[in-house]
C-alpha cells in the first residue's frame, strides 16, 4: 500500500514559537525596563549623598586596597558615610536582585537548552551582597573608632573581583545566547525557505 508524501512537509511549523520562550521573553524585557528605570530614576538620586567628584564607589573597582578604603572613609563625613551604608543595605541589594534577573531571564531565553548558566547571575548577586555586608561592617567600624580592618578589606576586595569575575561570563554567556539565537532564526529560515 502507498503512503501519500504529497504537502507532508506542511506539518512542519519553522517559525513556531514556544508560548514558554514568549513568557521568558516577556519577563526578559520587563526585568530589562525595570533595570533602565531603578539604574536612572532611583541609583542616580539615592546615591549623590554621598558620591564625590573623582571618588568612585568601592564596589564599582574590580579591586580595592587599605589604602583606597581608607581614603574613601576620609574624603567623606559621617553623615555621607552613614548614607552610603543606608545605599548599600536597601538599595544596591534591590538593584543586585534586578540584574540578576534581568540577565538569568536572557540566558534562559536565549540559551533555554543550557538553563543552569542562569545562575552565574545569581552568583553574581550573591557575591554583591556579601561584599556590600563587608562594607557595612567596614563602615560601621570606621565610624566607631576610626580603625579599618586590613584582612576585612581583602576578603570584600576578593569577594568583589569574583563578583565581576561572574558578570563577564555572564557578559560572554548572553553574547554567546545571541549568537546562537541569530544563527538559529537564519537556519530556520533557510529550511523554511527549502521546504516551500
Amino acid at each position: 500500500m502507498a503512503v501519500n508524501h504529497e504537502d507532508s512537509h506542511e506539518s512542519v511549523d519553522v517559525g513556531a514559537v514556544d508560548p514558554k520562550s514568549k513568557r521568558t521573553l516577556y519577563y526578559a524585557l520587563t526585568s530589562t525596563s525595570a533595570f533602565i528605570l531603578y539604574s536612572f530614576l532611583v541609583l542616580g538620586s539615592v546615591g549623590k549623598c554621598f558620591e564625590l567628584e573623582g571618588s568612585s564607589n568601592l564596589g564599582l573597582t574590580f579591586t580595592y586596597d587599605l589604602q583606597m578604603v581608607q581614603s574613601f572613609f576620609e574624603l567623606r563625613d559621617q553623615e555621607q558615610l552613614a548614607c552610603y551604608s543606608d545605599f548599600l543595605k536597601m538599595w544596591d541589594l534591590i538593584y543586585a536582585v534586578i540584574y540578576a534577573s534581568m540577565y538569568s531571564f536572557w540566558i534562559k531565553y536565549l540559551i533555554d537548552k543550557k538553563a543552569m548558566l542562569f545562575l552565574v547571575p545569581i552568583l553574581a548577586m550573591v557575591a554583591d551582597w556579601s561584599e556590600n555586608f563587608i562594607e557595612v561592617v567596614l563602615i560601621n567600624r570606621y565610624l566607631e573608632s576610626q580603625s579599618i580592618s586590613g584582612s576585612l578589606v581583602s576578603l570584600g576586595s576578593t569577594i568583589n573581583t569574583a563578583k565581576w569575575v561572574f558578570l563577564c561570563l555572564t557578559y560572554l554567556i548572553i553574547l554567546y545566547g545571541i549568537a546562537t539565537k541569530v544563527k538559529s532564526i537564519f537556519t530556520s529560515r533557510k529550511t523554511e525557505i527549502e521546504l516551500n
